[in-house]
């Protein structure tokens, strides 16, 4: 690894919304040893190696607080459908492509072959270019949850538990294959035929042994959940992330506030846009999905965010990516989402990218800002997403990206799964 010096950068630590017209970032072992103005550099600088960043913004890594990396990019029926070897070649190929979109960690909600711990295992090992990967296993639900055979799914490839004894068995299993996260879900989808949103498919009591089994165990638990009932389940039983929270009643919101210091928020938003806009490629049309209630989900969802930003409840960038409609490395249109769906600034949008992503992806508090003595994770970009958030989409404006201070400059060469005109 080394030292090196970035200097000559529009910086962007990510602690707040400044950004340093004339910063540097030194670097160190994979540590950064400075991070701010030019002029406040300490001694000792002057033999290590230098990078000119000429005025190019360097920012810290982004976290995908909602992936799937082994989805294959197909239609949601087709997921999860290849035999293990090819769908571990893809895992490994998406990975690569998501930390060359400048997302240096990632929380799995969900890895149906059960490939995230091993795929983990190969990126901290450096055998494979990926980013740091909280890994979790096959997705846990009750009997007829949306975990159970929705989208004529392969029950097989999730875990079915009823009962508190069965759930923690199931838990103390990902535990042996060790897992960092355990997926829930708590309720269910508006494309399901027996499992809407807004019926609970867990008892509180089953919930309540999920997350203590869990947290025993060292593991984080995530949830599905896009009801009020689901969010006030999953809050009063410590669950650590939320995916989803698309309707909110006013309990909910305080709930969440009251706990905004322990626990985040995902919206996830990317999936009901796209399958209102593209749906019709998957044969399932605009004005069926509206039926379904999607337009209406969206609609909730920016009332829900727009309540918990006066919250001050963090909210995470994610959600969802590796269909055929929404490919891997595309993952940065969520922050576009959040600036003209949600109404945030672009300074905010990039805070819950980083700042507020890395706090939820490493409980060490190591990644998400660029303050001295954490991981020298960070991003160059060729322009400043602060006045056009959507250049962190063009691939070719990510024109470095750092993970544990080693640099990675090629890894967007050959995407197979964005056109050209993407």
């Amino acid at each position: 690894m080394g030292s090196l010096i970035i200097e000559n950068a529009n910086l962007f630590i990510g602690v707040d919304e400044e950004v340093i017209a004339d910063g540097a970032v030194w670097v160190s072992d994979g540590i950064i040893k400075f991070s701010g103005a030019v002029s406040d550099l300490p001694a000792g600088g002057e033999n290590v190696e230098r990078y000119d960043a000429l005025g190019k913004f360097v920012m810290p890594g982004m976290t995908e607080s909602h992936v799937h990396l082994s989805y294959n990019n197909s239609h949601p029926q087709q997921l999860n459908s290849e035999p293990l070897p090819v769908a571990m070649l893809d895992a490994v190929d998406n990975a690569r492509i998501l930390l060359g979109s400048g997302f240096t960690s990632a929380i799995s909600f969900g890895s149906a072959q059960g490939l995230d711990v091993p795929l983990r295992d190969a990126i901290n090992a450096g055998r494979i270019p990926g980013p740091r990967l909280a890994a979790s296993d096959r997705d846990l639900g009750s009997t007829g949850s949306n975990a159970d055979g929705t989208f004529g799914g392969d029950s097989s490839k999730k875990i079915i538990a009823d009962g508190p004894w069965a759930i923690r068995k199931a838990i103390r299993s990902l535990a042996k294959r060790r897992c960092d996260i355990v997926k829930i879900f708590l309720d269910g989808e508006a494309l399901s035929e027996f499992a809407p949103p807004g019926v609970l498919t867990y008892s509180d009591e089953e919930v309540a042994a999920a997350v203590e089994e869990a947290h025993i165990r060292g593991m984080r638990v995530v949830t599905h959940s896009r009801s009020a009932a689901a969010v006030k389940q999953a809050v009063q039983h410590g669950v650590d992330v939320i995916g989803h929270a698309n309707y909110l009643d006013d309990e909910a919101v305080d709930m969440l506030e009251a706990k905004r210091d322990q626990i985040f928020v995902c919206p996830a938003i990317a999936w009901e846009i796209t399958l209102l806009d593209r749906g019709s490629e998957l044969g399932l049309p605009r004005d069926a999905m509206e039926q379904r209630g999607y337009q209406k989900e969206v609609d909730e969802t920016i009332s829900a965010v727009k309540r918990l930003r006066d919250s001050k409840v963090r909210v995470l960038v994610g959600g969802d990516y590796g269909l055929n409609i929404t490919p891997h490395g595309t993952n940065s249109k969520d922050l576009e989402y959040f600036v003209d769906l949600f109404g945030m600034s672009t300074s905010e949008a990039l805070l819950c990218a980083t700042r507020d992503g890395g706090a939820a992806a490493d409980t060490s508090g190591m990644v998400g800002t660029l303050e001295e003595g954490k991981y020298a994770d960070l991003v160059i970009v060729d322009g400043n997403p602060l006045e056009d958030i959507r250049i962190l989409q063009d691939h070719s404006r990510i024109v470095g990206v750092m993970k544990d201070g080693v640099m990675h400059c090629a890894l967007m060469q050959k995407n197979p799964y964005i056109a050209p005109d993407e």
